[in-house]
């Protein structure tokens, strides 16, 4: 397996990766995975990696998200991160988590965040193998196919980023 940046000619299997996990209803509030240019358009340009196997096939993809427009949160964002059925239990998602961990801290990132679905266990495991913490649980944040839904909300503040200018205390 190898891990590179994400790119448009990946997006075709990324995009059917993303739609199989929406499929479950338990990935995500989106319910029908976007063409490329939106895809494109609401990610950030670093930090879009995917996971190949060797012989080219898309087993994985992630990438992050604003948090917000403003200036202050420009070191926060938000995690996806997608498995195909078949790389699932494989280590395939720590390793890509890991490396989008490792590039978001690359690129100033201070504080990464994500929303998962409490019955998205495997999701939250692996979260926090890599330094995730529940900071939250959002009681009925949303709606999907009309059933209110709650999220857990974790994040992982850097040890590099931000740390010298962090307050003492």
């Amino acid at each position: 397996m190898t891990i590179q940046p994400l790119t448009e000619k990946h997006w075709p299997a990324g995009q059917a990766i993303y739609q199989a996990g929406m499929d479950t209803g338990n990935a995500t509030f989106t319910t029908q995975a976007p063409e490329w240019a939106d895809w494109d358009a609401g990610h950030l340009r670093h930090s879009r990696l995917v996971a190949l196997h060797d012989d080219g096939q898309v087993l994985a993809w992630a990438a992050l998200s604003p948090v917000s427009g403003r200036c202050v949160y420009g070191g926060v964002a938000e995690v996806s991160i997608y498995v195909a059925d078949e790389a699932r239990g494989q280590g395939v998602g720590r390793q890509l988590l890991s490396a989008l961990i490792k590039e978001s801290e690359q690129n100033g990132i201070w504080t990464l965040q994500a929303g998962i679905f409490p019955e998205n266990t495997a999701s939250i495991r692996l979260h926090e193998l890599l330094g995730f913490r529940t900071v939250g649980y959002r009681e009925r944040i949303g709606q999907l196919h009309g059933v209110w839904r709650n999220t857990v909300l974790m994040e992982r503040r850097s040890a590099v980023v931000g740390a010298a200018s962090a307050p003492q205390q």
